[in-house]
């Protein structure tokens, strides 16, 4: 684990709070302490964190809540839920919302650390797919175009991801619209058109050679030139 790894702590216990910071800190990570739902929220975006400790049992929004909306928004960094809750029930519920681990108080640091090195691990093996200076990082849903992030929905992002996945191949709107919406019902080919120009404002912006290609007759393509 990398000195300076960023680590969001989101604890209403004062003392778990700073006990979980100076430990942490000790070991060369930096911190970040909220202590309600709503400020951790907030925290996991200009913090940028590379891995949330949450608290379940918390004022304003509790670390359920937070959870969900991380994954709604397509925020993908790794979650540690942290409560007094310990029966299978619990863990099975945070885990099928998107959590990553799950540790119950009271804790032992060293198994707590040794956790969030796994997870860090697993995220560095993770895939970058990469099409011109297009980069799309699988693990944290990230995408940079040369030294600009691109800032993207969920539906963007996975949109672009399937094409980055299959570059330069021709993709029919069909396809598109089967593997990124699924059975959604409603859904037309349409919205793939309306989903590109969405995509071609924020990847292909002026001055940058056009990525996402038109293939007439068939859909789109994700390549250069």
């Amino acid at each position: 684990m990398k000195p300076g790894t960023r680590v969001l702590i989101v604890e209403d216990d004062p003392y778990t709070a700073r006990l979980l910071r100076l430990q942490l800190e000790h070991r060369n990570m930096r911190t970040r302490c909220e202590h309600d739902g709503p400020s951790g929220l907030k925290a996991a975006t200009e913090f940028d964190p590379e891995v949330i400790i949450l608290d379940i049992m918390l004022p304003g929004m509790d670390g359920v809540g937070v959870l969900k909306e991380l994954r709604r928004r397509g925020n993908r960094v790794p979650v540690v839920m942290l409560t007094a809750r310990s029966t299978p029930l619990d863990k099975v519920h945070s885990l099928n919302l998107g959590a990553d681990d799950y540790v119950t108080k009271p804790f032992s640091m060293e198994e707590l650390t040794a956790r969030i090195r796994a997870l860090l691990r697993r995220i560095e093996g993770d895939e970058v797919l990469r099409v011109g200076d297009l980069e799309v990082n699988t693990a944290t849903r990230e995408v940079r175009r040369g030294e600009r992030k691109v800032d993207l929905t969920v539906r963007e992002y996975e949109l672009l991801e399937f094409m980055a996945r299959n570059p330069r191949r021709a993709l029919p709107r069909d396809l598109l619209l089967s593997r990124v919406w699924g059975q959604e019902s409603g859904a037309e080919t349409n919205v793939v058109d309306v989903y590109i120009t969405y995509l071609r404002k924020k990847v292909d912006v002026p001055g940058e050679p056009r990525l996402i290609q038109t293939v007439r007759g068939v859909g789109y393509a994700l390549r250069e030139g």
